[in-house]
């Protein structure tokens, strides 16, 4: 059975599995600094998939003075190819449905066909960040 939840920081149990995932996600598998991992919490709206009931993906959004910045999209390495990405991004567009402003994300250059596929496109030139290539995307509203 899978299974969404979403959460604000204060929830300190659906908080840890979230950083559970992004830590193997990030911390361990793309060497990210820690300190760059854990910034904005607060502010964040998080999102949880589970798979009979075992947190398998995160993300989350934030506002921002630019408009609605989707983040830390992490699936762990063995549920990967299954989907849960996807559902993970259609919970959080639909949380933001009634929005009229800007939704982007900066988005590792070798994801950038699965975020095509939901409807983002690449804006600008290719940028590090985190000591990964990532360009800005922005949901193409029709």
């Amino acid at each position: 059975m899978i299974g969404i939840k979403k959460f604000r920081f204060e929830d300190e149990s659906l908080m840890k599995q979230a950083h559970d995932i992004r830590h193997e996600v990030f911390v361990i598998g793309q060497n990210c600094p820690e300190d760059m991992e854990w910034e904005f919490e607060e502010e964040s709206t998080h999102f949880l998939v589970f798979k009979e009931n075992k947190a398998v993906a995160t993300a989350r959004h934030r506002k921002t003075v630019k408009g609605f910045k989707l983040e830390r999209f992490a699936v762990l390495n063995t549920e990967r190819g299954k989907g849960f990405g996807h559902i993970v991004l259609k919970a959080i567009i639909t949380d933001l449905l009634d929005y009229k402003g800007e939704i982007y994300m900066h988005a590792q250059t070798n994801v950038i066909p699965f975020y095509e596929k939901m409807g983002f496109v690449k804006t600008g030139n290719e940028f590090e960040e985190a000591g990964i290539m990532h360009y800005k995307m922005s949901l193409h509203s029709n």
